[in-house]
């Protein structure tokens, strides 16, 4: 009897543990058959600088891999195994979620076990079936060209016009079918930073799931969205033909200087820094013009874009800068590298950046360097 007991007991706890690892955490189970025991598995993130970090890790024994843990909510994490071509995108669940790996091509594994992932399967099959039949009317189009059929040409093209179009609707659809399904956030970030229309990404988030919205990957896309939007909107205020947004900053000697208090003929506005090279390099064109084009009215002023992680005196890097490359303009700075509020405000991603402005203050060319800028300068002057 007392046997019977303890088996019982021990059959209970172990249903126990089982269900709890079901409900409470992820399990991820890989069948990797092909694959050598010892292999090393790696479950990475991202972290908020889209760096890679590891999870966790798994060994392949008998070709299988395993992988427990806990997520506060759901994450796309991405697999990598030693000697196996690729990486594997998985959104991870508190669920169980099984992986049949592909041992020549890790992309194409199959995964199921959740209906986040049984969605993402079905979007990823009609976009496969999609790109496909491209494929296939690219090549009939081009053989179509060969043969000098026009009236199949035209057919054809209108076609494949329509097919793009689907293609390119589809992210939206799929949002739009699974309001709540996470996969709706990865798709919506690939949106973004694909540079769609801002008040389409706005129409699309607000039709999202109140849940969904809520959670980590969802607060940090509204923040992504944000930013997204602040940097068009720069974009759109310094485009050529807008009047050039007014801005101040410390001069080196600590005064405060804007670009309305130096504005001549024509003006220069440059964002470098001391720590960019192509900027130094540039720096003695930007010298020559200024030497020849000064008197007959044109001013620059260098906004510099100092401050970055890895100096550790950045103003006296400016100055000595500025010095050593003969700069005699003015120079202001908030020494807040890609974080500077005149940075933002003209949406400068890389440098070195320019714009030119009229006498009104309009901008009139962007980005120009050496001898196009020297020419630029000089048709405006003369």
């Amino acid at each position: 009897m007392k046997i019977i007991i303890k088996i019982l007991a021990i059959t209970i706890l172990f249903t126990s543990c089982k269900h709890e690892a079901k409900t409470d955490g992820y399990v991820i189970n890989g069948n990797a058959k092909g694959i050598y025991n010892g292999i090393r598995v790696f479950l990475r993130t991202l972290d908020q600088n889209s760096r890679q970090i590891d999870i966790d890790t798994a060994i392949v024994m008998n070709e299988k891999f395993t992988f427990n843990g806990k997520v506060s909510g759901p994450e796309m994490c991405f697999i990598y195994i030693n000697s196996v071509n690729g990486y594997l995108p998985v959104i991870i669940e508190n669920s169980e979620i099984t992986i049949d790996i592909d041992k020549d091509n890790l992309a194409t594994s199959k995964i199921y076990g959740t209906k986040t992932i049984e969605a993402l399967n079905a979007y990823n099959e009609k976009m496969a079936l999609l790109n496909q039949k491209r494929k296939e009317l690219s090549l009939a189009l081009r053989m179509a060209a060969q043969e000098n059929n026009n009236e199949k040409t035209t057919l054809l093209n209108k076609e494949l016009s329509d097919l793009n179009l689907e293609i390119s609707n589809s992210p939206t659809e799929f949002i739009k079918e699974n309001s709540g399904n996470y996969y709706s956030l990865v798709l919506l970030e690939t949106m973004i930073r694909r540079n769609v229309e801002i008040s389409k990404i706005n129409e699309i988030y607000i039709g999202l799931d109140e849940k969904l919205k809520a959670s980590t990957k969802g607060i940090e896309l509204k923040a992504l969205m944000e930013a997204y939007q602040k940097a068009q909107e720069a974009q759109e205020r310094t485009e050529i033909g807008k009047i050039a947004p007014d801005f101040s900053a410390p001069t080196p000697e600590g005064n405060m200087l804007s670009l309305n208090d130096v504005k001549g003929k024509i003006t220069l506005i440059d964002f470098w820094a001391a720590w960019c090279g192509p900027c130094r390099r540039e720096n003695p064109n930007l010298v020559n013009i200024y030497s020849k084009y000064h008197n007959k009215g044109l001013e620059i002023i260098g906004v510099s874009l100092d401050g970055r992680m890895g100096q550790n005196d950045p103003k006296t890097d400016w100055v000595k800068a500025i010095a050593d490359d003969n700069l005699t303009w003015p120079q202001i700075s908030n020494l807040n590298y890609f974080d500077d509020s005149i940075a933002k405000m003209y949406n400068i991603r890389s440098i070195p950046s320019s714009f030119i402005l009229d006498a009104e203050g309009k901008i009139v060319a962007k980005n120009l360097r050496g001898i196009a800028l020297e020419e630029k300068i000089a048709e405006l002057l003369n």
